[in-house]
């Protein structure tokens, strides 16, 4: 209970931050120097946090359709062959950093969000390849033998019964995957993507510690309550499972 008033709490102080920043103005004033101004008004904060959310959404919808297609696809027995490969191409994200990703996608997709949701995608992919497989080879084997009993085809067995088994598994995957991307995508205002990262670039340009702790505090607001978000939905696929 406790812990679902802070994130209400958190989320109502969020919203009229949002929505009427310069109400916050004394409190980030004492870390401001030589009259710098106390809130970010170049470009609306609103605006920016609804860009940098679509951009976050975007690329982790994307990760997640490959990322759970790779996985029934090497969890069939068609397809378990292609499991090395698979991994490699998911792994592919973690292995470069997103900076490198940027830097190499700029000549090719120039400035603005395509490099970053590029870079995005590529990190999504990796959690959410390896939870689908978890769970989806973690099954109750008499679940499934009993569907089989049943006369149901395959596809019947994967859309009825396994994949919602490894609903909440695969949830997991995507909430990790999302509140990686909700951080990282800051690092796209460096290639000119509307991210909250412009405020945080402009306090580090300017020497305006309001400006960093301003953008800094909302990405961390908006991380945990999607990690909330995320978590109640795992929960309510478990008890729809019967786990």
């Amino acid at each position: 209970m406790i812990g679902r008033a802070a994130l209400a709490a958190a989320a109502l102080l969020l919203a009229a931050f949002l929505i009427s920043p310069d109400s916050f103005a004394p409190l980030l004033e004492p870390l401001t120097r030589r009259g710098a101004p106390a809130v970010y008004t170049q470009t609306s904060l609103w605006s920016l946090t609804v860009s940098h959310l679509a951009l976050v959404a975007g690329a982790i919808a994307a990760s997640a359709v490959i990322a759970v297609g790779l996985g029934v696809l090497v969890t069939r027995d068609s397809g378990r062959d292609f499991l090395p490969l698979a991994r490699m191409v998911t792994a592919v994200g973690q292995t470069f950093p997103p900076v490198a990703v940027l830097a190499l996608a700029v000549p090719v997709l120039g400035f603005g969000d395509w490099p970053t949701l590029l870079a995005l995608f590529l990190y999504g992919l990796l959690p959410i390849f390896e939870n689908t497989l978890a769970g989806l080879t973690t099954l109750p084997p008499q679940v499934v033998e009993a569907a089989r009993g049943m006369g149901m085809t395959p596809a019947q067995r994967l859309w009825r019964v396994e994949l919602p088994l490894a609903l909440p598994v695969i949830l997991s995957g995507v909430r990790l995957s999302a509140v990686i991307a909700l951080s990282t995508a800051a690092i796209g205002s460096t290639v000119a993507a509307h991210t909250l990262g412009e405020v945080i670039i402009a306090g580090l340009l300017s020497s305006n510690a309001a400006f960093v702790v301003q953008g800094g505090a909302v990405i961390a607001t908006l991380a945990l309550l999607i990690d909330a978000g995320f978590r109640a939905a795992e929960s309510a696929a478990r008890s729809r499972a019967g786990f």
